[in-house]
C-alpha cells in the first residue's frame, strides 16, 4: 500500500493543492452522483482559489450536454453511467474552463437505479491531465453517502498519482 492509499480526504486534497500549484495548474470538475463532493472537498481548503478553477454539478442529461458539451447520442447510447460518457465529461470540463486538469465522476449510488450491468456502487471516473486522459471503472459498497464519499476519495487519490507521475 503507497502512502497516497492511506491518506484521509482532506489530507489527499493538500497534497493534489501542493501538486497543482507547484505545477501552476488549474482543475476542475464534472460530478454527476458526486453532486458538487470533489468541489466541496477541494473548497474546504482554505487558498483553494489559487488551484481549483471551478466545479459542473452535471446531475441530469440535460446538464451533461448543456454545460460540457456531451454528446445526447452518446448518453443514448451508452447511458450516463459509461466509459464514453466519463470521457466525454472530463474532457467537457476542460474545454468549458481554462483549467489544465480534470476529473470526472458519474455512477449509480444508490439505493435505487441500479441494474445487472450496473449494479448500485457502479461509478466510472474520468481524469486528464496535460498529454493524457484516463478512464476507469470501479465498484463501492455500502449505502448512497458510503458509495458518494468512496467515489469522492478515490477519484482524488488517483488525481494525485497521475499528477504525480506527469511531468510538470
Amino acid at each position: 500500500m503507497s502512502v497516497i492509499e492511506t491518506l484521509d480526504t482532506p489530507s489527499l486534497v493538500a497534497l493534489l493543492a501542493a501538486l497543482l500549484r507547484e505545477r501552476q495548474w488549474t482543475m476542475a470538475s464534472a460530478e454527476s452522483c458526486t453532486g458538487g463532493l470533489i468541489a466541496g472537498a477541494c473548497t474546504d481548503l482554505a487558498g483553494s482559489s489559487d488551484w481549483f478553477e471551478r466545479g459542473f454539478v452535471t446531475y441530469s442529461n440535460a446538464a451533461k450536454t448543456e454545460l460540457l458539451g456531451v454528446d445526447a447520442g452518446l448518453i443514448a447510447i451508452h447511458g450516463a453511467v459509461s466509459e464514453p460518457v466519463v470521457r466525454a465529461m472530463v474532457a467537457g470540463a476542460l474545454a468549458h474552463s481554462p483549467a489544465q486538469v480534470s476529473v470526472a465522476v458519474t455512477g449509480v449510488a444508490g439505493p435505487a437505479g441500479g441494474s445487472a450491468e450496473k449494479p448500485v456502487g457502479t461509478v466510472w471516473f474520468g481524469w486528464s491531465v496535460p498529454g493524457q486522459l484516463r478512464s476507469e471503472r470501479r465498484r463501492f459498497d455500502g449505502d448512497r453517502a458510503a458509495v458518494r464519499a468512496a467515489a469522492v476519495h478515490y477519484a482524488l487519490q488517483a488525481l494525485v498519482q497521475l499528477i504525480r507521475n506527469t511531468s510538470p
